[in-house]
């Protein structure tokens, strides 16, 4: 299972000045807090918890000042949370004069399933350089160590490779220096009735904190870059949450200053050590500009934004109206395909005509505040592809949405034609009732990016009861494994998935997946809902 992307090396991009001038004005001044770590821990089997693997607390951290290591001793940090940010402590010798260098190993790991996996095992696809360790001498003690590199992390494990047989070292005064754009002091949690999904908004609103840094990162470990699906789903959580719309201002117009020559948007682009668009090129990402700069207007109606912004997206609709036929099918191509999620298990065509519908109502939304003569242009070729979906793919005898030519049945499609609303509200619903008879349990999809939509596609539909099941299972389930923040992959049924080989890879703070706090105060604050527990 995995998505696989096409190289471009032959692209050409235009900058746009006056817009990264904008971008760089909303660059947030990031806020710092000093964390001491918290105790002393120890591995140790733990069946409850992603693969087995959970600590025990073996002393208070102020014991780590009397522990004299030698070499292959090791001592592992707990930081009693999830923290993004600079590592430092202090390291002396004790003993005789020290008469060769420290020679010792930092590994830092957000889940305990990292520290017992071996790096020198890993063969993935995804280069080994994102593995969180530090190979370190010091030549002289004692000294104060400060790490220029951020990490993402828990936990860190010091082993000490040698010393000497003469002396040995302490490691004393463990502390990170945190860093993000946000505070979640800033943020008022509700008061649910229900302490299990409480839990699971806090875990939204920490993983969303974590992963708000110079720019709405895709995960704070790797690849500390800005995506534009993650970006629609963190602007979604942040207006629930943080309301920092400069700093969704400030994404945008990073997307908007530099498309290719022929007006397409890259699915993510580079902030360091300059903004750099990379050759990566998805076409329900590039359609997600329209619904962020819509969401951002709808929340916070800016007029200046809007012209700014409008024809970048609306140039993202000319391009995607350009693989519409005749009778008004979206036809997919290679160069510029859709993501809709990782797993490649399922036929996506009919999910990037249900996207293309959903894009398309917000443009038209966009297109009629800016007056645009064109908008009753954009009307008709709605109407179009509306009435192939709802005539060509909408199979009567199953009452689902089929994708491909060979007519397949899958959760995406369903998801996507109901969050566009294809359908009238009660067709939506009778819909989404068959896609749980009919394709749940769900199989073959592993990313919280995909569960958002499938959470809210119930909720869209009314399913409130199935949407809540839903997102404790999921959401849930990773806090019952663990998680103090949620990851980037996760399958219910097969725990310990990763999408590169092994977990030592793996983002165990993703932005996709802290969408429980727009779901939660959407669907069951804003709108009243009452439910059962």
């Amino acid at each position: 299972m995995g998505f696989t992307f096409q190289i471009n090396n032959d692209i050409h991009f235009k900058h746009d000045k006056q817009l990264l001038a904008k971008a760089a004005s909303y660059r947030p001044k990031l806020k710092h807090q000093t964390i001491n770590a918290k105790s002393i821990v120890e591995l140790e089997k733990n069946t409850d918890l992603l693969e087995d693997c959970g600590v025990k607390k073996v002393a208070d951290i102020n014991e780590l000042a009397n522990r004299k290591l030698k070499r292959n001793d090791k001592v592992i940090l707990d930081f009693g949370d999830h923290c993004v940010g600079n590592f430092s402590l202090k390291v002396k010798s004790v003993g005789s004069p020290m008469d060769a260098p420290l020679f010792f190993k930092l590994k830092f790991a957000e889940m305990p399933a990292e520290l017992a996996s071996k790096s020198e095992d890993y063969d993935g696809w995804l280069s080994k350089s994102w593995i969180q360790e530090e190979y370190l001498h010091l030549d002289t003690l004692p000294a104060q160590l400060e790490l220029p590199r951020r990490y993402s992390f828990r936990y860190v494990e010091i082993t000490v490779l040698d010393t000497s047989p003469k002396w040995q070292v302490v490691f004393e005064q463990p502390t990170v220096v945190t860093q993000s754009a946000v505070t979640a002091d800033a943020v008022t949690k509700p008061r649910l009735a229900d302490p299990e999904l409480n839990r699971i908004y806090q875990v939204g609103v920490k993983t969303l904190e974590d992963c708000m840094q110079d720019v709405f990162e895709d995960g704070p470990k790797r690849d500390r870059r800005l995506w534009i699906g993650d970006l629609r789903l963190q602007a979604l959580a942040d207006y629930a949450t943080f309301k920092n719309t400069d700093l969704v201002k400030r994404c945008l117009y990073l997307f908007g200053a530099m498309p290719t020559e022929d007006g397409r948007i890259p699915a993510n682009v580079f902030t360091q050590p300059t903004e750099t668009p990379d050759d990566t090129f998805l076409l329900d990402y590039s359609l997600f500009f329209i619904s962020i700069l819509a969401d951002y207007e709808e929340f916070n109606t800016d007029q200046m934004v809007l012209n700014d912004l409008y024809p970048i997206a609306k140039k993202q609709m000319d391009v995607a109206l350009k693989l519409v036929n005749e009778q008004g099918e979206l036809q997919i191509t290679d160069d510029y395909p859709v993501f809709i999620d990782w797993s490649n298990d399922f036929d996506k065509t009919t999910a990037g005509q249900g996207i293309l519908i959903y894009t398309l109502k917000q443009f038209i939304s966009l297109a009629k505040q800016m007056h645009d003569s064109d908008a009753d242009r954009y009307i008709s070729k709605l109407t179009l592809i509306s009435e192939f979906a709802t005539k060509q793919l909408f199979d009567s005898k199953s009452q689902l949405f089929v994708s491909g030519s060979n007519r397949e049945l899958n959760v995406a499609s369903q998801v996507w034609m109901a969050l566009a609303h294809v359908l009238d509200d009660q067709s939506t619903k009778q819909l989404m009732v068959q896609t749980v008879k009919q394709l749940f349990p769900i199989k073959g999809i592993a990313t919280p990016y995909m569960y958002h939509h499938v959470t809210q596609a119930l909720f869209e539909a009314g399913m409130q009861k199935e949407a809540i099941r839903l997102m404790k299972g999921y959401w849930g389930k990773m806090i019952q494994l663990g998680a103090d923040t949620y990851w980037e992959a996760f399958d219910p049924d097969k725990p310990d998935y990763s999408p590169y080989g092994s977990a030592i890879l793996n983002s165990y703070c993703h932005a996709w997946s802290c969408t429980p706090v727009y779901l939660i105060d959407k669907y069951l604050l804003r709108e009243g809902v009452s439910y059962d527990n």
